[in-house]
C-alpha cells in the first residue's frame, strides 16, 4: 500500500489483510519497534535521510518475508530503489485521495513530522504536488472517497488486485 499520509494505507491495509487472510505489516510500525522511538523522534534526533535509509532496509526485509499486505510510509515510494523493490517482490497499490480529504484526515494529528510547519496545509499541498507523479508509477491505483468505509476501500483494492492473476487468483 502506497500513498500520502492520511490516504488510509494502514486502515485499508489491515482490512484487506483480513479479507485475504494474510498478515498485515506496517513499515512505519516496524521502524518504531526496531528503534524504540517514534518516527517524529527519529526525524528530530537523526534527520530524515537517516530515517529514509532505515525505512528502505525495513521494507526490503519485510518484502523478503512471507506474503502479506504491507503498508509503507507516505514518503517510502519516493525512492526509486523502494519502488523497484516493491515492484519486484509484489504489487504496489496507490490509495489515491484528493488533497481536501487528506487534509481532513491529518489536520488534527500531531504524529506527522513533515507537517510540523508554520502552515501545515500548504506543506501538505506541496508534498502532494511533488509526490503525485511518483505515486502514479504504482502498479495499481484505487481511488478513495470520503463516502467509502474502510471495508469498502479494502474491497475495492481486492477487486483491483484480482486484475493481476500473478497476485490473486479468483
Amino acid at each position: 500500500m502506497v500513498g500520502m499520509m492520511g490516504a488510509g494505507k494502514t486502515a485499508v491495509g489491515t482490512a484487506l489483510a483480513r479479507q485475504l487472510a494474510v498478515p498485515f505489516l506496517d513499515s512505519d510500525e516496524e521502524i518504531t519497534r526496531a528503534a524504540s522511538r517514534s518516527i517524529a523522534e527519529i526525524f528530530e534526533r537523526d534527520g530524515e535521510p537517516f530515517f529514509r535509509a532505515r525505512e528502505s532496509e525495513v521494507i526490503g526485509r519485510l518484502l523478503r518475508g512471507s506474503p502479506c499486505v504491507l503498508s509503507t510510509g507516505g514518503g517510502a515510494f519516493l525512492a526509486a530503489a523502494n519502488r523497484q523493490m516493491i515492484h519486484d517482490a509484489g504489487v504496489s497499490v496507490w490509495l489515491r485521495a484528493d488533497l481536501d480529504l487528506l487534509w481532513q484526515r491529518v489536520r488534527h494529528k500531531t504524529t506527522r513530522p513533515l507537517l510540523r510547519t508554520a502552515n501545515p496545509r500548504e506543506t501538505l499541498r506541496e508534498l502532494y504536488a511533488a509526490r503525485l507523479p511518483l505515486y502514479a508509477q504504482a502498479d495499481l491505483t484505487v481511488d478513495s472517497g470520503s463516502d467509502l468505509s474502510v471495508e469498502d476501500m479494502a474491497t475495492r483494492v481486492c477487486e483491483a488486485l484480482r486484475t493481476r492473476p500473478d497476485v490473486l487468483e479468483d
